[in-house]
């Protein structure tokens, strides 16, 4: 099993699109068994894959161990892809992780599901707090989306700068160009300045996920979009092999 992180210093980047979507890759493309476990309390995830409100437990009775993380997880519409839904109770989980003082709290949990599950893709909240510091130890990669303009590129660089700094750093960081718009000379700048980084269109099918409420492959499987989600999910079974 190996968890690949979805997670950005910066919110309005394309992380949970990313999330929804590699997951999807990961269940559909490569046929693992795959849980996406959305750990932003705003649920985004949750509700694009049908779940429109909590369960009877609360998502922070599985970081508190109050509950069987196991009896949270749900099924969605897609084979071999398992949801672990967010709610509002996440909306205190730095508070939560910083009161634990548990360093490796996710990472163990995550540990627990792996003889249900090939791959885990963690949907996370933005910000650079205890929680990323968590998802860091955790995660196996971590695929951060930055929109080709220069206050998303210093975020990136940022979280590029505390992962290196940090004892015993070696989570390796995948940037994924995303929103890109190739007629913007901006975007076309950022683009040749990064060719090595995979780049996800400003497209309509994906932009039409939180009305279909599905993964972009699931609806619209021959778009531009959907073509260059399973790009990226090459890209990234190719440097979880490494």
């Amino acid at each position: 099993m190996t968890t690949i992180a979805v997670y950005s210093l910066k919110g309005g980047v394309g992380k949970t699109t990313l999330a929804v979507n590699l997951a999807w890759a990961a269940a559909t493309l490569s046929s693992r068994r795959t849980l996406l476990w959305d750990l932003d309390a705003q649920a985004a995830a949750s509700w694009v894959m049908g779940v429109d409100g909590p369960g009877r437990v609360e998502a922070q009775a599985a970081i508190m161990k109050d509950a069987d993380p196991d009896k949270l997880i749900r099924a969605t519409a897609v084979d071999r892809l398992s949801l672990l839904p967010a709610d509002a109770s996440l909306r205190h989980l730095d508070r939560l992780f910083h009161d634990l003082d548990k360093k490796k709290r996710l990472a163990k949990l995550a540990d627990g599901f792996a003889r249900d599950f090939d791959r885990i893709v963690v949907d996370c909240p933005p910000g650079l707090t205890d929680t990323s510091d968590q998802i860091l130890r955790a995660a196996d990669l971590v695929v951060v989306p930055v929109i080709p303009a220069p206050l998303a590129r210093r975020a990136f660089e940022t979280v590029a700068a505390h992962v290196s700094a940090r004892k015993g750093a070696g989570t390796p960081l995948m940037p994924v160009f995303t929103m890109v718009d190739r007629r913007r000379a901006l975007h076309q700048a950022a683009l040749a300045e990064h060719p090595d980084w995979p780049v996800i269109p400003m497209a309509s099918a994906i932009e039409a996920m939180t009305s279909a409420r599905a993964p972009v492959g699931a609806y619209a499987p021959r778009s531009p979009g959907a073509k260059a989600i399973g790009e990226l999910w090459r890209a990234v079974e190719r440097a979880l092999a490494r």
